[in-house]
């Protein structure tokens, strides 16, 4: 049993912890807000705290799954000057191998460990445990987290020094996002010939053409319901990260950056909140 902190409650992190306690660990969690928090001590019968530093004390490992880069600072900068050495920080959040590298020298400064984990697999991963986690940062740290990640992950690998987890979750991305077009298009294209999209999915959906896209959002796409998890302004604040980085490595991002403006009309339209899969929507007004 290990000694660990959870930072951050959302739409993942809430059920992560969660499994953290099954698991046997002794839980601490920390929300900005606290009613969150207090929630899921009441639920888990875990233990939450509306101070970072108090809730970090003590711990073997922190989790942390928040927002974005500057969120990430927010709660990392307290987090070292109050863990104990040898304590090891697990990022999460999907940010840029930037910040992850940052968070891992000021981590490192004060003996501490610092995993950048960003993870896959959506809500329904989260809630069954089943998540895909790409990581980077030392090798050593990264054997000791792997089984305690292993409550609520059914995959965990080690790609390389910090940064290369949040690059890995990039290229995750960038996949997902042509996949998703190609998905829009072909309901739209089966909707628009006179097709039931489910029979169409039933005789392709073994073959070539199968993706967990396909699988999971092809029917819920062609029936105009969007509200399954990872959001449109999330899936852009990712892209966004990874356009800028491309800049920077020299790739060339094509499609990309065009399903990127695609997202962007579907906030116009108020889809926010609409789930990835609501690309098709732009096709169909």
């Amino acid at each position: 049993m290990a000694k660990c902190t959870f930072l951050g409650l959302g739409v993942m992190g809430y059920p992560m912890a969660g499994h953290l306690v099954k698991a046997g660990h002794e839980v601490t969690v920390w929300n900005r807000t606290a009613s969150k928090s207090l929630k899921w001590e009441a639920e888990y019968e875990g233990k939450q705290h509306s101070d970072i530093v108090r809730a970090v004390q003590g711990a073997d490992f922190v989790m942390i799954c928040v927002g974005e880069d500057k969120d990430v600072y927010d709660v990392v900068e307290p987090a070292v000057v109050t863990l104990e050495s040898n304590a090891i920080i697990i990022d999460h959040t999907t940010a840029s191998a930037q910040c992850a590298r940052k968070c891992h020298e000021m981590a490192k400064a004060k003996s501490i460990g610092f995993i950048d984990a960003p993870i896959s697999g959506g809500e329904a991963g989260a809630k069954n445990g089943q998540l895909t986690i790409m990581c980077g940062g030392d090798e050593i740290d990264f054997g000791k987290a792997a089984p305690i990640m292993g409550a609520y992950a059914k995959a965990t690998k080690h790609m390389g020094p910090s940064g290369a987890g949040q690059l890995t979750k990039m290229v995750n991305q960038i996949c997902i996002a042509g996949i998703l077009q190609g998905l829009a298009e072909g309901v739209h294209f089966a909707q628009k010939a006179g097709l039931d999209v489910d029979e169409v999915v039933e005789a392709i959906g073994k073959g070539a053409a199968q993706s967990w896209q396909m699988d999971n959002r092809a029917s819920t796409m062609a029936k105009g319901e969007y509200d399954f998890g990872f959001a449109v302004d999330w899936m852009r604040k990712d892209l966004g990260i990874a356009l800028e980085t491309a800049k920077g490595v020299g790739a060339k991002l094509v499609l990309a950056k065009m399903v990127d403006g695609y997202y962007a009309d579907i906030q116009k339209l108020g889809g926010n909140r609409w789930d990835t899969s609501s690309l098709l929507k732009r096709l169909i007004i």
